[in-house]
């Protein structure tokens, strides 16, 4: 008898869907997924005003069929000259949860990143006010920091210090890759919360390194040690409210992928939701799933839960090779593999 799973419709939390024409290749994959999806704003003219969430949230549902009931959820890109007016608009605008921290030069499009975070407390102060969530890329990129340490040492650098001046802040830790990341969170108060993606749970640094360099396994931050992948592993099957689903899809195509740059990002917006619920299935605690996929995240955001629903079979199928997309393609995370589990 073959086995289902039906669970709450998901969200994904920390998606990148560019723009223009590898938008159009790639939002289908995601709005298939996901119900919602806090889509990020790193384009390369960042998204740091109101008006431009919106407007690049009309492009995204354009891009997609008429009858497609994905809502994106936008943010704003954090700059050192954004302003605190800008800011005070974000509360009138539902689709408007949060903004972005990048460290100035710190992954891809992060050029316009906040060089000094010390500098923009006046900005968390009136977060803090408003209850406007943080979203940290929550690395250091001092030259001198190794960058299998740069999540540990912003950790202790800056985070501790900011989750001690503004206790208040909801603050989401991004994509954390470290046992140290994860108890942080733990020995936090519930102010603080952590996106965990597919690649950190089923890939270490080796999958990247070994047997000559694997481009398509190379995003920021890097992959880490198998020690800090089983703590994830653990974090994830233990059920905290405090982790959740949050991808970080960030396409790039083949030809950018596999040359001197090698630029950083894994897409696994076309197997994403199958990817987590193989990881559950491992670790046998599927009834930990839908609690990871589609309630924390929406309950720290403050958000109603999803009253649709989703229906995954156990049943092997082959990720795609590659997504064509003109002459060029996309690799997407897994590709050409088995997955043993598939969304009908």
């Amino acid at each position: 008898m073959t086995k289902t799973l039906t669970i709450t419709s998901p969200d994904d939390f920390h998606v990148h869907l560019r723009d223009d024409a590898l938008m159009a290749a790639v939002a289908p994959y995601t709005a298939k997924q996901f119900k919602r999806a806090l889509v990020m704003p790193n384009l390369k003219t960042p998204i740091t005003t109101v008006d431009q969430a919106l407007q690049y949230e009309s492009r995204i549902k354009k891009s997609l069929k008429s009858e497609s009931h994905f809502q994106p959820l936008m943010t704003l890109y954090l700059t050192d000259k954004i302003s605190l007016d800008e800011i005070k608009k974000i509360p009138k605008h539902k689709q408007i949860i949060g903004i972005k921290y990048y460290p100035a030069g710190a992954t891809t499009n992060s050029d316009s990143g906040v060089k000094n975070i010390d500098d923009r407390y006046d900005v968390f102060e009136l977060m803090e006010k408003l209850d406007v969530p943080l979203l940290l890329h929550g690395e250091v990129v001092d030259p001198a920091v190794d960058i299998f340490d740069r999540e540990k040492v912003f950790i202790d650098q800056h985070l501790l210090k900011l989750h001690k001046t503004f206790p208040n802040l909801r603050i989401v830790f991004e994509h954390i890759t470290t046992k140290d990341a994860a108890d942080f969170v733990l020995n936090s108060s519930k102010k603080i919360a952590a996106t965990i993606t597919p690649q950190h749970l089923l890939l270490n640094r080796n999958h990247m390194l070994l047997g000559g360099i694997n481009p398509h396994h190379y995003c920021l931050p890097v992959l880490k040690r198998e020690i800090h992948r089983q703590a994830l592993l653990n974090i994830v099957a233990s059920g905290n409210t405090q982790f959740f689903l949050g991808t970080d899809s960030a396409p790039h195509v083949k030809s950018a992928k596999e040359n001197a740059c090698g630029c950083a990002g894994i897409f696994s917006a076309v197997s994403a939701i199958e990817l987590y619920t193989a990881v559950f299935d491992e670790l046998n605690v599927l009834d930990k799933l839908e609690g990871f996929t589609s309630f924390y995240g929406a309950d720290f955001y403050g958000l109603e839960r999803n009253q649709s629903s989703i229906t995954l079979v156990k049943e092997d199928w082959i990720v795609p090779e590659k997504i064509t997309l003109g002459e060029d393609a996309i690799v997407p995370l897994y590709a050409g593999r088995k997955i043993s589990w598939r969304l009908v």
